[in-house]
């Protein structure tokens, strides 16, 4: 897991943003034709009310008419249920819409990380990418489920109040437009300024759940150094970060509505007075008054609550933007994965001048040359950060090289599809990793049509077959987070089981009896000796008596080779191999 510096949110085009979201929303065509259908009824029906309450006023209430009343206020019922009724309605489809819509935003962004290189996954904390998955896609999620018919209600309201508004009596309605420009810049400002903290607020996020995630994972080395004043220290600054930008997200957030209610209220005085003024020259009547008013709140209601959904949707397009930054990263097909298949592999392996650097500026391997017969067996030793692993990584194209060519039976490795590269590849990790499933589906991992015959005949040659029988559900006991409930060395027997099974034309052995006994470690060594006939391995060692056997032996030093031959005739040399062999056994040879 990387300890970079987080990098700082990157400035987006938010139209851009939503309209990629459109693109998402738009698959729910027939849903979103209903949610609109019902918004526009609904609004619609709420817009006749203030008409009739007008109409009630002159018409049948000065006039005492308590007949034509009451059949109005029946009539006023029946619209406000109806319009209760559909909204209802809109809502329940808007939450089906917006919860498709996410899942498959959520499918997209998980199926793109597949794809990624190695190299994102090193340079991106794990916590920051579990922070884009979850949190940022809820923030998407309640946007669209909360604030999207909100709007589009709220919009359909404002054009409506401001056609009956006209109809009533255009000079009041040019009066209550005063309001409106003050309205668009108080929103302009605080928006501007709200966005940013929300994207800053998630970005913090990000980082605490990073520090949560590492601490946790890392629990029994932050107890064995006694880091926990210090875990809860980093956490606390991390905290007071997000909550300063929290905070101040939500004061500007919580500005807008006192302030368009006091431009509203404004708003609604001038009227009332002007009105009543009107009503008192004979220009117009009590109820078109009435009327107006109730439509000049509704006109500056959902111009108010159009302001704070605005406001609230900057958190959710922020969410999105994170997101989407990720989907924008260059898969490892974008990034030249190449489109030849692999033909059947005899295993003759190239390295022809290669030379390598995770950082451009800091070469990790320099003009590294060998050939790999088929068959041959090719072990790398050399001290800590010599490269040894660095090689492994551009064999399978975890990396490309940046110089040089790798080729196999001929091919060079960049020529070639990735996933046919890495189907003729079995590989066994120091770093062991397990999946929460069972131990016969951990094994199965390695190739997944394989029978239930097949998984325990690999684990019997890895020598795993005896203690996973002793557990209480034998192949069928499930498996904690990586494997948490297995000894160490239990579970690089399960990760060398899984490769077994995947019949691999070349074997790559990273460290792999690193974790077990001396005992386990023969019984292995007997069953990678079966399984490493007539394929070519390569094996990454520091038991130096490991390898005895091994077709050459390559020491890497310093990102170069330094030496290469057999077992016998590298100590013949006395040199690096035969210092290191000296160490190991604190003798002379």
């Amino acid at each position: 897991m990387a300890n970079e510096k987080p990098r700082k949110p990157r400035a987006k085009n938010t139209g851009a943003t939503i309209a990629r979201l459109w693109g998402y929303l738009k698959r729910q065509r027939a849903s979103l034709i209903s949610v609109f259908v019902f918004t526009i009824l609904s609004s619609g029906l709420a817009l006749v009310g203030p008409y009739f309450i007008g109409v009630a006023i002159d018409d049948y209430i000065l006039p005492r008419d308590y007949g034509g009343l009451l059949r109005l206020c029946i009539i006023l019922l029946t619209i406000y249920v109806i319009s209760g009724l559909t909204s209802l309605l809109q809502s329940f489809l808007m939450a089906g819409v917006s919860q498709r819509t996410v899942w498959e935003l959520r499918q997209d962004l998980f199926a793109h990380l597949q794809k990624l290189p190695v190299r994102f996954f090193d340079q991106t904390s794990h916590g920051e990418l579990m922070s884009r998955t979850t949190n940022d896609i809820e923030n998407v999620s309640a946007t669209l489920s909360q604030n999207l018919t909100q709007m589009i209600m709220s919009s359909i309201t404002v054009v409506g109040s401001l056609v009956m508004m006209l109809t009533l009596n255009v000079w009041l309605t040019l009066i209550s437009l005063v309001s409106v420009p003050l309205v668009l810049f108080t929103t302009k400002q605080i928006s501007r300024r709200t966005q940013k903290l929300f994207k800053e607020q998630q970005q913090r996020l990000g980082e605490l759940n990073g520090l949560i995630e590492e601490t946790i994972s890392g629990q029994k080395v932050v107890k064995t150094f006694r880091r926990e004043a210090a875990s809860v220290q980093q956490l606390h600054v991390i905290n007071q970060q997000m909550k300063k930008a929290g905070t101040s997200a939500q004061n500007l957030s919580g500005m807008m509505g006192p302030s368009m209610n006091m431009i509203n209220h404004f708003s609604f005085i001038l009227l009332a007075a002007i009105g009543g003024w009107m009503v008192l020259k004979g220009w117009t009547m009590v109820g078109v008054v009435v009327s107006f008013l109730n439509y000049s709140k509704q006109f500056s209601r959902p111009i108010n609550d159009l302001a704070n959904q605005y406001n609230m949707i900057q958190s959710g397009v922020a969410g999105a933007e994170r997101v989407f930054e990720i989907m924008d990263t260059r898969t490892e097909e974008e990034a030249g994965s190449g489109s030849q298949e692999l033909p059947a592999v005899k295993g003759e392996v190239v390295f022809q001048d290669v030379s390598f650097g995770y950082d451009k500026d800091a070469a990790t391997l320099q003009g590294i040359s060998f050939t790999a017969k088929p068959g041959d067996l090719i072990a790398l030793v050399g001290p800590t950060g010599a490269g040894k692993t660095t090689i492994i990584n551009l064999l399978t194209r975890f990396y490309d090289v940046d110089a040089g060519a790798i080729r196999i039976d001929g091919h060079d490795i960049r020529d070639l599809d990735k996933n046919s590269l890495r189907s003729q590849l079995g590989i066994v990790l120091q770093d062991v990793y397990l999946f929460s499933e069972t131990v016969r589906e951990n094994i199965r991992f390695g190739r997944l049509d394989a029978t239930d015959a097949e998984v325990e005949a690999a684990a019997r040659l890895a020598n795993a077959d005896g203690f996973i029988r002793k557990l209480p559900k034998g192949y069928d006991q499930m498996l904690t987070a990586e494997g948490g409930n297995l000894s160490q060395g239990q579970r690089q027997l399960l990760t060398i089981a899984r490769a077994i099974l995947a019949d691999p034309a070349i074997l790559i052995l990273d460290e792999a009896t690193s974790s077990v006994d001396t005992r386990t470690e023969m019984h292995i060594q007997e069953a990678m000796g079966i399984l490493m006939q007539g394929r070519t391995s390569f094996v990454i060692a520091h038991r130096l008596s490991t390898i005895r056997e091994a077709s050459a032996i390559l020491v890497i030093h310093g990102g170069q080779i330094v030496e290469r031959g057999t077992h016998e005739e590298l100590l013949a040399r006395r040199g690096h191999y035969y210092e290191l062999y000296a160490s190991q056994f604190q003798q002379v040879v």
